[in-house]
């Protein structure tokens, strides 16, 4: 009896003993090898005169542990509180949740000559961004289906150092087959995304209501949201006379009547997304709205009808216009295009009154030769505004003549985001949610030019080069990781990709899907 006994406490001292040392070794006071942080410590505290929490700017500290954000107190509360674990003081720089970009190409795999993960997700560790949602274009082959979505987790392990979603396609081959939407929502897509005029990537075709109708219908089931680039081309419009280099002769190529056509046409189906409607759960964005007039105040409309319908703008958008736009610098090229003056402050009263739901990069890059950066003919040239890495430093450069708060940046790029995206633990300095924090001085200005380290591919072809901007930022942390300080990259690439859950009814629970690779990488701070 006494050595049954012994044997059956032994089991039970033994899993006690593992439990010690493996708090023991996780203690902040002990470093770790881990090499996807630049930080050696999984339990820390950081301090500020300005930390963004969902309850407004404060005066205290964040204290992170395993990745995760376990608690947060006020300054007075700090100093009278026993601490534990390192604390890294970050004086008068701001501390804000991370931010979350839904709409960025990095063209991997296929064409990683434009961009791809390592380099895109390295540059938006070094703009703050902590999670980014990649699109279904321009990679290759497109991301249409189950299989190739495959292809793009595949792509992306090990060679991300932020946390990435992926949108699946909506094109005519797969938009009147459920069972393949259906496949490709539950392989883990966060949500669709279609165009209404041709995208410029063959084998993503562009779709009509019908199409766009369908699509809802399966993603209504999904709570998942469909992504649209809308524009219709109308044929009356398509003879453009003028020098190609002129900006003015590509402007007049891509009125705002296709804007205007497309969304016409697309809140013939959002209608049906009311409640009580036949495609309820359904959930319609419209991608980088650049129309500040007719289409922006329809949207409005639907808005206040109940369609259920959200839009976003992009920095590009609130920081140029067509007026400064020199002949045949072609970098200011995108689609829809850049406007007036005028209708550049529309957006800017559409962003500030709540109107338009928040900001997105659209980072589109390419090569410097299909830029047409020699040639400067902007009717021919890839249009796309690189800008992954400097969103922050333009929204706040840009925004300060309107009075933008450091409250409406965390809110346009990080909590209204997160809730579209149905990123439950992302989006905000709370307790419980993923430790995704940006540390960033508003204050410091910079010129964006040679010398200043630029992470994308190919720096020469973004509009934002030879600005100068205020909004530097110091530091990124992913999950707790510190994936970025001063110019440095930890040493691996540790971001996880997310992945939709294939519950039905399940938006906003989002399964992170962890490869064996990232799980021994990142052992201890997920």
């Amino acid at each position: 009896m006494r050595i049954h006994l012994q044997w059956s406490v032994f089991p039970m001292l033994t899993l006690l003993a593992a439990s010690l040392f493996f708090f023991y070794f996780n203690d902040s006071s002990e470093l770790s090898l881990n090499k996807c942080s630049l930080l050696p410590y999984n339990h820390y505290w950081l301090t500020s005169k300005r930390i963004v929490t969902p309850q407004g700017v404060i005066s205290g500290a964040v204290e992170v542990k395993g990745g995760y954000v376990v608690s947060i107190v006020s300054e007075g509360d700090w100093r009278k509180k026993s601490k534990t674990g390192q604390v890294i003081d970050y004086g008068e720089a701001v501390i804000m949740p991370g931010l979350i970009d839904v709409h960025a190409h990095l063209d991997d795999p296929g064409r990683t000559e434009w961009e791809g993960f390592p380099s895109g997700t390295k540059a938006a560790a070094a703009g703050g961004v902590t999670t980014l949602i990649d699109m279904p274009l321009n990679s290759y082959p497109c991301t249409v289906s189950a299989e190739t979505l495959k292809l793009k987790l595949a792509a992306a392990e090990k060679r991300i150092h932020v946390d990435v979603g992926f949108w699946g396609g909506l094109v005519p081959e797969n938009a009147f087959n459920a069972s393949a939407l259906e496949a490709l929502l539950s392989a883990g897509a966060l949500g669709l995304k279609a165009f209404m005029c041709p995208s410029g990537i063959n084998d993503f075709p562009m779709t009509n209501s019908s199409h766009i109708k369908e699509g809802l219908s399966v993603l209504a089931k999904y709570k998942r949201p469909l992504l649209v680039h809308s524009e219709i081309q109308l044929d009356s419009e398509l003879d453009i006379e003028g020098d190609p280099r002129s900006y003015s002769t590509y402007l007049k190529s891509r009125p705002p009547s296709w804007e205007e056509a497309a969304i016409r046409e697309l809140l013939s189906v959002t209608k049906d997304t009311r409640t009580g409607g036949p495609l309820e759960g359904a959930h319609l964005h419209v991608v980088h709205l650049s129309d500040a007039s007719t289409s922006l105040d329809l949207l409005k409309e639907a808005k206040n009808k109940g369609d259920s319908i959200t839009m976003e703008t992009c920095p590009h958008y609130l920081a140029f216009s067509a007026e400064e736009i020199r002949d045949g610098d072609t970098r200011f090229k995108c689609s829809p295009p850049l406007r007036d003056a005028a209708n550049k402050e529309k957006l800017w009263e559409a962003v500030m009154e709540g109107h338009i739901d928040f900001l997105a990069s659209d980072h589109s890059p390419t090569t410097p030769e299909l830029k047409l950066l020699d040639s400067g003919n902007f009717l021919k040239a890839w249009g796309g505004v690189s800008s992954l890495q400097f969103v922050l430093p333009v929204t706040w450069t840009y925004g300060q003549k309107h009075g933008v708060t450091l409250e409406q940046v965390a809110s346009w790029w990080s909590e209204r985001p997160a809730k579209f995206a149905g990123l439950d633990s992302k989006g905000a300095i709370a307790i419980g949610n993923h430790a995704d924090i940006v540390i960033w001085k508003p204050e410091t200005e910079f010129n964006l030019n040679d010398n200043y380290p630029i992470f994308i591919k190919h720096p020469s072809v973004s509009a934002y080069l030879g600005k100068r901007l205020s909004g530097k930022v110091m530091a990124t942390f992913v999950r707790g990781n510190l994936v970025f300080e001063k110019g440095n990259h930890a040493p691996d690439a540790c971001g996880a990709p997310i992945l939709a859950t294939s519950k039905l009814n399940s938006r906003g629970r989002i399964q992170e899907i962890l490869a064996k690779a990232w799980k021994s990488g990142s052992s201890g701070l997920l």
